[in-house]
């Protein structure tokens, strides 16, 4: 007997036959760790993104742009970047997302690509 509760179905990554084990495995674990999706936020929306050594603040712009805030040297007070997305320690992006267990990958206009520490947890504020 199926159940009917009305509520969507998660559209989760499924794995793929011509990706190695290891980014197929990288890909579910960035789900069952948790994170955003950028592009799926409102304007405006603020994200609390708590780093390994440091703690930032973005604010959703839309169009793969956010304000952040965080960092002592590369933006102390908030500076527009482009999020290109989060990545496993390696060259390997999952593009416009912000997730767990993963490190934050964006362009400052200044200091070009920034990779963060492994982030640690994600937030509406």
């Amino acid at each position: 007997m199926e159940m009917q509760t009305g509520a969507p179905l998660p559209n989760f990554f499924q794995p793929h036959p011509n990706l190695g084990d290891a980014v197929n495995h990288n890909f579910i674990a960035s789900e069952v760790e948790g994170g955003v999706f950028l592009d799926q936020l409102a304007p405006g929306a603020v994200l609390h993104v708590e780093t390994k050594n440091r703690c930032y603040t973005l604010v959703n712009r839309g169009e793969g742009k956010a304000l952040i805030s965080g960092h002592p040297t590369y933006c102390p007070e908030p500076v527009l970047v482009e999020i290109d997305g989060s990545n496993w320690g390696g060259s390997m992006l999952k593009t416009a997302f912000v997730g767990r267990g993963m490190h934050l990958e964006f362009r400052h206009p200044d200091y070009h690509t920034i990779v963060t520490s492994r982030i640690l947890d994600v937030r509406a504020a």
